[in-house]
């Protein structure tokens, strides 16, 4: 009785033990299969991070790639941690009533789910170091990501700071706030930063708005400088237009006095200059006007074609009014002293001859033929004066005489380039 009580008792201790032991094992194996899920799932968010930061910054379709790889290993961890949780909840480890059988199946079914879980983690380590590269070059498309979009913002508030100082000085620069205010949806789309648009739309967006801002900021700097100038130039020109108007008052003395002493051939060229010096004026004038409108409404582009009219009207109308004058002065010349003028011909016809003969024999005729030419020209033109009588053409002697000197300026010129 005692030894078969005691076997029993030696019996149930065995088997106690074992079963106890069996519990712990399969708790061990529980323990070991929920460590590598966490691990698993860490795993997992790293590599997600990658693929999304790849995404920012990659090329569409690398990024569409990499993106399906990690889809279809993510559907294999999937089934694995299903399989994990199955196993996970498959039997109550902590029950005492539990049976032995089906601990040593759930020791199994977790031992099985952690060399599946250890697996996929491995897989996934291998699928983030051959994403390495990618990352790598993302990351470096990241890190412009930033200073490009301070930049952006930077010459957004350099160019609204230019532009109300601009209004300060009161120019209301309308085109430059309306293109200010076009950059504030790409402002916005900035701040929604690259997990919405990627690396590549959103650094072109900031160049872009930089750029913008810059030349807007640019203009709104310039535009008292521009003002400032069309004010002076609009001052030099209305000063000129009265200098222009006093003078214009030499003219009908100086052209009475040329009727009077010389034939009409001398000045019937400038008749036309008091009325068309008075056009002149008059829309000058007006043009003027009109700049200042155009200055006043910042049509800058007006305002300085209509200071470039005015500037071309004057440059004519002076230009007249001088050759009336000088004409006078150049035939009262001719007129005391004739003789002066055609020694001034024949001293550069001889100058020229004299080169043309240098080291020669005979002269080039292509030089000695413009010479004799011109000659023959001054011998024509003294003759013509000496016959005239009372009113010969002086402007037309003078005419001939500076061709003279002009065939002899180009013969020497033709000499020396050889």
């Amino acid at each position: 009785m005692a030894g078969g009580g005691g076997g029993g008792r030696g019996g149930g201790w065995w088997g106690g033990g074992r079963r106890d032991a069996a519990r712990e094992d399969a708790r061990a194996a529980r323990e070991a299969a929920q460590e590598s899920f966490y691990e698993l799932d860490s795993a997992q968010r790293d590599a997600l991070l990658a693929v999304e930061t790849v995404k920012s910054a990659g090329e569409p379709a690398t990024s569409r790639r990499v993106e399906q790889d990690f889809a279809d290993l993510t559907a294999r961890i999937d089934q694995v941690t299903v399989a994990y949780l199955g196993a996970l909840d498959a039997v109550d480890l902590d029950s005492a009533e539990v049976d032995p059988g089906a601990v040593a199946r759930a020791r199994q079914q977790l031992d099985q789910a952690k060399r599946e879980l250890d697996a996929k983690r491995a897989e996934l380590g291998t699928f983030v170091s051959r994403l390495q590269p990618l990352v790598e070059h993302a990351e470096a498309q990241l890190i412009r990501v930033t200073p490009a979009v301070e930049r952006a913002k930077q010459a957004l508030l350099a160019a609204t700071t230019a532009l109300e100082q601009a209004r300060g000085a009161g120019l209301r620069a309308d085109d430059l706030a309306a293109r200010l205010a076009e950059l504030a949806p790409e402002l916005t789309r900035l701040n929604q930063g690259v997990s919405q648009h990627g690396v590549p739309a959103t650094l072109q967006r900031a160049e872009d708005v930089a750029r913008r801002a810059e030349e807007v900021r640019a203009e709104a700097v310039r535009l008292p400088e521009r003002a400032g100038e069309i004010d002076r130039r609009v001052g030099t020109l209305r000063t000129r237009i009265d200098a222009l108007e006093n003078r214009a008052g030499t003219v009908d003395p100086a052209l009475s006095d040329l009727r009077r002493r010389f034939s009409l051939a001398c000045w019937q060229d400038l008749q036309h200059v008091p009325a068309q010096t008075a056009d002149a004026v008059r829309n000058a004038r007006a043009r003027l006007t009109e700049a200042v409108r155009a200055r006043d409404e910042q049509r800058w582009a007006d305002a300085t074609a209509a200071i470039g009219t005015v500037r071309a009207l004057l440059d004519t109308a002076e230009g007249s009014v001088s050759a009336v004058n000088e004409r006078l002065r150049q035939l009262n010349e001719v007129q005391r002293d004739p003789q002066q003028e055609i020694e001034r011909a024949r001293f550069a016809l001889r100058d020229a001859q004299r080169l043309a003969m240098a080291g020669r024999q005979a002269p080039d005729p292509r030089h000695a033929g413009p010479l004799d030419a011109a000659v023959a020209r001054l011998d024509r033109a003294v003759a013509s004066l000496e016959d005239a009588g009372r009113h010969p053409d002086y402007w037309a002697f003078l005419t001939e005489l500076v061709a003279v000197r002009e065939t002899a300026a180009e013969v020497v010129t033709m000499i020396r380039g050889h």
